[in-house]
């Protein structure tokens, strides 16, 4: 009964989050553009999926990927597993003895971003509009890379308790360099990238992950130190894709001059043999 209340509840707060969004549509249609709605009733029934979509949805994270998100983090960080069988637990943390923290956030950072949908929908248009020039794995791989590398950077520093904001002025030269070396084609791809990562999978397990985290580890606090994942999971994936297009066209041109110089050396023996 108090999961249904709790569903209702979140229904309705949706919808009323839903509903500006549609007064705006309808009424620059009705009113702006003086068009009839076509369809309506194929949009009025969509609406209704995504409403009712949107409410299960959050519902499901409440229910199952915040707590898996925070046990996981309670679990990995408890000194009978990190330190099982010593005698005696050390007075200080030592950031190499959270390694399977790290492992840990790795892999659920590339898993959310490869089973993050809006990844995949920009992933396909990308590789429609170049022609098949960005492949749609390579470019949800080099993604997925990105985030796990930022969120087992980003347990790292919650786990060290260093400052959040050294990693992200360095994170952004790293970006700048690499922006003026980059084919400029990939640049706004990349640039996306990042944005496109921050949704509806990876940030609910990755806040999880850093709260519990922060709320688990001695002498961390959680409004300071739970939070900044996000913006590592942001972050990464710009490099990780701006890499992935220099490494590809260094191999290209790499390529090409083998060729090259594999038909001048083929030209000059036959010379030689005339």
């Amino acid at each position: 009964m108090n999961a249904l209340l709790d569903f209702i509840t979140i229904l309705f707060s949706v919808l009323r989050d839903v509903l500006p969004i549609a007064a705006v549509l309808f009424g620059f249609q009705i009113f702006v553009l003086r068009q009839p709605i076509k369809h309506a009733a194929r949009i009025f029934s969509g609406m209704i999926m995504v409403v009712l979509g949107l409410a299960l949805f959050l519902d499901g994270l409440e229910m199952a990927l915040f707590p898996i998100g925070r046990l996981m983090a309670e679990q990995l960080t408890a000194a009978e597993f990190i330190y099982a069988g010593l005698q005696q637990l050390p007075s200080t943390i030592v950031w190499s003895d959270y390694g399977w923290v790290y492992a840990f956030a790795f892999a659920i950072g590339f898993a959310t971003t490869i089973a993050e949908p809006s990844l995949l929908a920009v992933a396909i248009k990308a590789n429609q509009v170049s022609g098949g020039a960005v492949s749609t794995h390579g470019l949800r791989i080099a993604v997925a890379l990105g985030v796990a590398v930022g969120v087992s950077l980003g347990a790292f520093r919650i786990v060290t308790g260093t400052a959040l904001h050294w990693y992200i002025i360095v994170g952004y030269i790293i970006v700048i360099l690499q922006t003026s070396r980059a084919p400029k084609s990939i640049i706004p791809l990349a640039y996306d990238s990042g944005g496109v990562t921050t949704s509806t999978v990876t940030v609910p397990l990755v806040a999880a992950l850093g709260l519990g985290l922060a709320e688990t580890i001695p002498g961390r606090s959680a409004i300071l130190d739970g939070f900044g994942l996000i913006a590592f999971a942001s972050l990464f994936p710009i490099i990780a894709v701006l890499a992935y297009a220099q490494l590809g066209a260094w191999w290209a041109q790499s390529r090409n001059k083998r060729q090259t110089t594999t038909a001048s050396g083929l030209q000059e023996s036959h010379l030689r043999n005339l």
